[in-house]
């Protein structure tokens, strides 16, 4: 009975562990009539997004959805949505726009804003564990446990991601400061070889004028 408590308590410690580890995010806007608006989010390599839209309906207006990456590629285009899903996966570190475009195709659309919701959610949040238990007939700990397992490399690669851009970035610190040291010695040899110029100018120009021998 003890050894169930203690599975119990350990199953929940990870459930509560993966949910403080989900990384989702919501926001909602309101979009104006023929604008455009784009929301920005950046993810790792390797990495299953998930978004899901939902728009208030407006019978006077279209909105259209398009996610474009930082090289200007389309991962994901719809016209006059309401509410859908889409999903890809990066193949590299990539920044990626999500834009609603809103145009007015009935009188009185000019003045409706309409409402927007939009929910991102990355790696192991967007993975459907459901649909893989049931597939590979998973128990509900089993479940789990896989969950916590793909939660686990996350962090390790986002630790390894961390560990790469800090070493890259003492690199550039340092050859900024080599470069600065290099700088700095150069300008005063320039200095000085201006300084011991004008001394002996001013001497020829001195003597020149017979103002000192």
């Amino acid at each position: 009975m003890r050894e169930f408590h203690n599975k119990r308590n350990f199953l929940a410690n990870l459930i509560l562990f993966v949910c403080l580890f989900r990384t989702s995010s919501s926001i909602s806007f309101h979009l104006e009539p023929d604008s455009k608006k784009c929301l920005r989010d950046e993810v790792h390599k390797n990495v299953l997004v998930v978004g899901n839209y939902e728009l208030e309906e407006a019978t006077s207006v279209k909105t259209n959805i398009e996610v474009i990456d930082s090289k200007g590629h389309t991962l994901f285009r719809k016209e006059e949505i309401t509410t859908g899903k889409f999903a890809f996966t990066t193949e590299d570190y990539e920044v990626f726009d999500v834009c609603f475009h809103t145009s007015v195709i009935g009188q009185g659309g000019h003045e409706v804003r309409r409402e927007a919701k939009l929910v991102l959610k990355h790696g192991v949040e967007a993975k459907n564990y459901d649909d893989v238990a049931k597939a590979e007939k998973l128990k509900p700990m089993e479940m789990e446990l896989s969950r916590l397992e793909d939660l686990a490399e996350s962090i390790v690669n986002d630790f390894a991601y961390m560990r790469a851009r800090e070493e890259e970035m003492r690199d550039t610190n340092e050859s900024t400061n080599t470069r600065v040291l290099y700088f700095s010695v150069f300008s005063m040899s320039c200095l000085v070889v201006l300084a011991i110029w004008q001394i002996f100018y001013l001497r020829r120009f001195f003597k020149a004028k017979k103002l000192i021998e």
